[in-house]
């Protein structure tokens, strides 16, 4: 066995069939740690859901031109109104920022599909004309798509339609850093965007903190230009203590865990690492 291998090797146990990362002995401990506290996400008392997929964007997102034009050309009061309650602000992942968001004034044609289990029949676009005139005017694109619901006007269907109505917990699917936000009741996001309900303010800031990213980041692969995919299957196995604790800063998600000086220095110039090259 060479010099360089017997001063660098680490010894890991591959223990199940789960997948496995090769770590140093410090990063075993810090995973020992966050590991042994938490639950993981998935086996929390919430919904881990992506956003809505409308197989057609340039004719179910609209900017506030578009939407203003729909609604000027309402036949009366009552028809804007069903309108207006059916046209909702959206995020995109690009929108999507730490703990907030810059939202495009774009908005989303909640044509749904209805829930028939939870009695929400869907939306009939036959009350809704000046919708159906814009739509129309995308008719070969949103007839022949694969992401559609009963009719062509409609979006596929959805069983969690109703959690958009709740406030959640957001981000993109592709980022540079953990970009967890808040997203209000009737805020909309799309596709392959993410939400947590119900939203949780705990939550939120484990999952911005530095510890929880790094844990994160060890169950994934870094694209170029630093970008890391937060996708569920990676996201929803954070573990988190369940307790009531208030979080309001790394320090505390440090101590939630019992990490040591030493561990916490690996962890931030982990976080330096990652930002001098891009990330």
């Amino acid at each position: 066995m060479s010099v360089f291998v017997k001063q660098t090797a680490t010894p890991c146990a591959f223990t199940s069939s789960d997948s496995w990362v090769i770590l140093s002995p410090i990063e075993q401990s810090i995973k020992r740690k966050i590991e042994s506290v938490g639950t993981p996400l998935k086996d929390w008392n919430i919904q881990i859901n992506y956003g809505i997929k409308t197989g057609c964007n340039e004719a179910f997102i609209i900017d506030e031109a578009k939407r203003s034009e729909i609604l000027a050309s309402c036949h009366d009061t009552a028809e804007r109104k069903r309108t207006e309650q059916i046209i909702r602000p959206i995020l995109r992942g690009r929108d999507i920022k730490r703990y907030g968001y810059d939202w495009a004034g774009l908005y989303l044609i909640v044509t749904h599909n209805g829930i028939p289990e939870k009695g929400i029949k869907r939306i009939d676009i036959e009350n809704h004309p000046s919708i159906k005139r814009h739509l129309d005017a995308h008719w070969d694109k949103i007839s022949s798509r694969s992401d559609k619901g009963d009719t062509p006007y409609n979006l596929r269907s959805c069983a969690y339609m109703d959690d958009f109505s709740k406030p959640k917990i957001v981000w993109g699917n592709l980022s540079l850093n953990a970009s967890f936000a808040k997203a209000p009741a009737g805020m909309f996001i799309n596709a392959p965007c993410v939400m947590i309900t119900p939203f949780n303010d705990y939550l939120l800031a484990v999952l911005n903190s530095k510890l929880g990213d790094w844990y994160i980041r060890q169950l994934g692969v870094t694209r170029n230009g630093g970008y890391f995919e937060y996708k569920p299957m990676f996201v929803e196995q954070l573990p988190i203590p369940q307790t009531t604790t208030s979080i309001s800063n790394d320090a505390d998600v440090y101590a939630l865990y019992g990490l040591t000086d030493a561990e916490i220095s690996f962890v931030e110039n982990s976080d330096k690492r990652l930002s001098s090259s891009g990330q």
